[in-house]
């Protein structure tokens, strides 16, 4: 039982780590598109005279057409990167393969429909089996959902046939051939079972996006909270890529075209030269302008009120932490750098935050403010919200952001003080004996260093510091070493791993090497909080681990 659940949550945390990828393009591409959508648009123009020239409209154009890479190619995307990521070997022929069992679906599908006879034109048979042009072949749109399911088959058949033998006379076909091949045939069947089950399926979707629309403006409040909720665990991706992009998150016509999801919605609509309709604007709640408050405003005041909470002989060695999270939270949308520095010293305080955040989405709902995009950050806040005209409201995120910052810093200021929280800068400083057995630890440890050198066995460490900041060599060491690391992983601020054996892992060790915080899962699934250089120390760490 206890190996199915630690396997079950190194499998979630792979999947939701396997969104990043798709998740990261869509951020360019909607910035592109925001951009190269808004500077070109008559409203834009009409006030800047000088973007009305041939080579700005071009330009900003053609910002426009590549950003829509990512929202014409989605699900595909999802499909590739998903087996992609949970592969651990041969990465390329998975995803090779994802495309493969997409496409076929797809096919079988189209093969199924033109078998029953069912007219492409028919609009009761398109609203009864959600028929949609998908890689140009007239099939059922399952979104995301479809794409997910196929990037899980496609990983499982990978991992399965990857090294697959073949009979002499047909060895050519074997080993990494095979994947793509039984990635077809099994995607192909899978496919003609789609028009059995989704409309069914595709109902109960429907139920529960109207049933969150029932809820009106605490739809979004829910949905704020429980990503921040889930965020500890690294499945809040799995939420928000169901309202992003299904019907959960909202569905409507767009320029004659039916859109399901917020995020698609949103872009979509950014293409779209009429005025914005009731489907648009309230799936348009569940995205960046509900975190506003909380990133622009709320955390930056928490950050503040930790500095402030501080030990005065501390606040220069705290400050660069604390700056340096305000950075990633207001310019990166990435907050996890600023919420673990409370969340293991005050759960409760944790849980305070995410009612917050909740209702920075339904005070952004309830006012009408419509900017959109994924990160919440001030960038998101000009392009898609300032650029756009004052239609966005986006002149009440300030406002609203204020109120934010006063609330939070107020908040943690009083609990810090009150319960004595042991933020940053606030840890007991050490007894003189404590400091001296530390320091002669140190000296141990220096003259051992220096022991091994003259032996030539000092372990080899890379060129350069990760970052200028992170030790790699001693971080692998607090880990465990390179033979307590199984797997080893990131998404967009953590490390990732299955360990031998948790209870090796140096929580304080790795602190006092830059790490955010430690979190354990059980006694196999670890993840250590680095912030937006995880991807330079994980590189780091995997040359020294050894392949296989």
């Amino acid at each position: 039982m206890q190996k199915t659940k630690a396997a079950l949550w190194e499998f979630l945390q792979g999947l939701g780590k396997t969104f990043m990828l798709p998740v990261a393009l869509l951020a360019f591409c909607g910035i592109m598109l925001g951009i190269g959508s808004s500077l070109s648009s008559d409203a834009v123009t009409d006030n800047v005279a000088f973007l009305k020239g041939e080579g700005f409209h071009l330009v900003f154009t053609w910002m426009a057409n590549t950003g829509l890479v990512a929202f014409t190619f989605l699900p595909v995307l999802f499909a590739m990167a998903i087996p992609l990521g949970l592969a651990r070997e041969d990465k390329g022929v998975a995803a090779f393969s994802g495309f493969v069992g997409f496409v076929a679906m797809n096919l079988a599908v189209n093969f199924y429909l033109t078998a029953k006879d069912v007219d492409f034109e028919d609009e009761k048979a398109i609203e009864h089996y959600g028929i949609a042009d998908v890689l140009g072949v007239q099939s059922i749109d399952t979104g995301l959902l479809g794409a997910v399911v196929v990037g899980i088959v496609v990983s499982l058949l990978h991992q399965r046939f990857r090294t697959q033998r073949m009979p002499d006379a047909l060895a050519f076909f074997g080993g990494l051939r095979f994947v793509p091949i039984v990635s077809a045939l099994v995607l192909s069947v899978l496919g003609l079972l789609i028009p059995l089950v989704w409309p069914t399926f595709n109902g109960w979707i429907n139920a529960v996006g109207r049933g969150i629309g029932h809820t009106g403006v605490f739809g979004p409040f829910f949905f704020g909270m429980g990503e921040v909720l889930l965020r500890p665990i690294g499945l809040h991706h799995i939420l928000v890529a169901m309202f992003r992009f299904t019907d959960v998150g909202g569905s409507g016509t767009v320029c004659g075209d039916h859109v399901s999801g917020a995020l698609n919605l949103f872009y979509a609509q950014l293409d779209c030269s009429a005025a914005p309709n009731s489907a648009v604007t309230d799936a348009t709640h569940f995205l960046s302008q509900g975190k506003m408050a909380a990133y622009l405003g709320g955390l930056p005041g928490a950050a503040l009120a930790m500095y402030h909470c501080a030990r005065r002989r501390m606040r220069p060695e705290i400050k660069a932490l604390l700056v340096s999270g305000v950075v990633a939270c207001v310019v990166g949308g990435i907050t996890e750098p600023l919420e673990f520095l409370f969340l293991f010293v005050a759960p409760w305080l944790y849980v305070i935050h995410a009612v917050l955040v909740g209702l920075g989405f339904l005070t952004a709902a309830v006012l009408g403010v419509f900017i959109g995009n994924t990160d919440g950050n001030v960038i998101d806040w000009l392009v898609f919200g300032v650029l756009q005209g004052s239609t966005t409201k986006w002149y009440l995120v300030p406002v609203i952001a204020a109120v934010w910052f006063a609330a939070y810093y107020f908040l943690f200021r009083w609990a810090i003080t009150r319960f004595d929280l042991k933020t940053p800068g606030r840890e007991d400083p050490p007894t003189d004996d404590a400091h001296e057995e530390a320091h002669g630890e140190a000296h141990d440890e220096e003259q051992d260093e220096g022991h091994d050198e003259d032996q030539g066995e000092a372990p080899v460490r890379p060129r350069e510091l990760v970052a200028g900041k992170y030790d790699a060599v001693a971080m692998l060491d607090a880990i465990g070493g390179a033979g307590n690391i199984r797997s080893l992983d990131n998404c967009i601020t953590r490390l990732r791993m299955t360990v031998a054996d948790a209870g090796q892992v140096d929580e304080a060790r790795l602190k006092k090497l830059g790490a955010v915080g430690v979190i354990k899962l059980d006694g196999h699934n670890v993840q250590v909080v680095i912030g937006p250089q995880v991807q330079s120390v994980k590189d780091a760490i995997a040359t020294m681990i050894p392949v296989g």
